[in-house]
């Protein structure tokens, strides 16, 4: 599906039957699964370390929202959220706008 991000032609895999039939997201660096797993991060400009707009977090969260998904494979070895990877992005992309927003 496309989400936008930091490009308007960024997209992520949705695959319905991954993970037990509990759906996983293959998301590249659309979606970046940070080093302790439990969260995920959003970049517009990752070599530059450019932070992404609230708009654009905005509007990859709700492209994803529609579609089950407990695991998110990331773009980097070892870079997975194994499960509540749904939650993750929901929990993750609050607290990426709340800090970006002070």
């Amino acid at each position: 599906m496309q989400t936008g991000g930091h490009f308007e032609g960024s997209a992520v895999l949705h695959w319905a039957d991954g993970a037990d039939v509990k759906g996983a997201l293959m998301v590249g660096d659309t979606i970046t699964v940070v080093p302790d797993r439990r969260f995920v991060s959003f970049m517009t400009n990752y070599p530059n370390l450019i932070p992404m707009s609230e708009s654009k977090i905005k509007k990859i969260v709700d492209a994803v929202e529609p579609y089950e998904f407990d695991r998110i494979y990331g773009g980097w070895w070892d870079r997975n959220v194994m499960s509540g990877a749904k939650d993750s992005v929901r929990d993750s992309a609050r607290r990426y706008i709340e800090h970006i927003s002070d």
